[in-house]
């Protein structure tokens, strides 16, 4: 049985309940699983097959990995002691996908997860940080502020540079994750189990769990959960919806990544030969910078992601601009950003 989530007391039961779950009933903060960022998931499914001499077709593979052309530029020079990960968690198909039953006018690519992973050469150690979507901040090429998310409307290159100057925080390296690319994936290893406590629906992805519990879940129905954005549980006689909006759906997708890698990672553990089928499902959905090897960087996270990665949220405060709710960022963001432009020590671990 496998829980898209850590377990935290049952509000009813006492029992567990993942967090991806749990945000629909509580928002206080929740322990977070320390997750391997999903583009290295292709170094572990390969460093399996390795065992069983499978490492040249692998090695083949990930060297197909879909580089992106234009935004090595807007990269920051290579560091002596730290390497700094735009993560980036992207929805190639928006609003426009038929097949999960969505609805709406959004078309092409939008961002929905920003994170910054820091590894720090010297110790090994990493870090995590997320950076809100909504954040207000000045972009490249735009009179006046925006969200951060628009940034990469105009593509990654200009995300890159909105992170380096409205932040400070310097890019090494580009990585960004196709949640649509991922539905391949659940499909070539048959589905997912996602479990969840109660009845659970979002009539504009398709989303449709009519019984609690553990569910197979096949591609569409795993990009559905993904995609939610109106994520609404049947509890107590009536449909309540999760209160925390884009949170509670960037938290969903980072489950879904996860769960899928976790499968195939115990996919392979069972049968080496399958790595070639999952590594290639995997790379679709992935696309890096010119210069980031998937071999060297996945050798050189595994120690600090086996230590346990600490994650940060960015300190925020919600305002409203023009009338239009957006966060700025908060009194004690400026600690969070020293460590992670690596200009202060860690900040105490939230």
């Amino acid at each position: 049985m496998q829980w898209a989530g850590d377990g935290v007391p049952h509000p009813d039961e006492g029992g567990a309940v993942p967090s991806a779950i749990v945000l629909a009933i509580d928002t206080k903060p929740l322990p977070r699983r320390r997750r391997l960022p999903a583009f290295f998931g292709i170094a572990l499914v390969t460093g399996v097959a390795a065992t069983a001499g499978l490492l040249v077709e692998a090695r083949q593979l990930v060297d197909e990995v879909q580089r992106v052309p234009d935004v090595a530029a807007s990269l920051s020079p290579a560091s002596s002691t730290v390497d700094n990960y735009l993560l980036v968690g992207s929805d190639s198909r928006a609003l426009g996908d038929p097949n999960t039953g969505e609805t709406g006018g959004v078309s092409g690519n939008r961002s929905d997860t920003i994170m910054v992973l820091r590894y720090d050469r010297d110790d090994g150690t990493a870090a995590l940080l997320s950076i809100p979507r909504d954040l207000y901040v000045e972009v490249p090429g735009h009179d006046g502020r925006r969200r951060i998310n628009a940034a990469y409307n105009d593509g990654p290159a200009v995300l890159v540079q909105t992170v380096q100057t409205a932040l400070g925080i310097p890019v090494h390296h580009y990585v960004e994750i196709d949640f649509y690319g991922f539905k391949t994936l659940v499909e070539a290893l048959g589905g997912v189990e996602v479990c969840f406590w109660f009845p659970t629906r979002d009539l504009n992805t398709g989303l449709n769990i009519t019984e609690p519990g553990c569910h197979l879940l096949d591609g569409t129905q795993a990009l559905a959960y993904a995609r939610s954005r109106y994520y609404e549980e049947y509890r107590e006689g009536e449909w309540r919806m999760d209160p925390t909006s884009d949170l509670g759906r960037s938290t969903r997708q980072r489950n879904f990544v996860d769960l899928s890698l976790q499968t195939a990672l115990a996919e392979v553990k069972a049968d080496p030969f399958r790595a070639g089928e999952l590594v290639r499902a995997i790379s679709a959905a992935i696309r890096i910078d010119g210069d980031l090897d998937p071999f060297d960087a996945g050798s050189s996270l595994r120690r600090a992601v086996g230590a346990g990665l600490v994650s940060y949220s960015l300190p925020v405060v919600p305002v409203t601009v023009d009338g239009n709710a957006v966060l700025e960022l908060g009194d004690a963001a400026g600690s969070v950003l020293d460590f992670f432009r690596g200009a202060g020590p860690a900040p105490p671990a939230p």
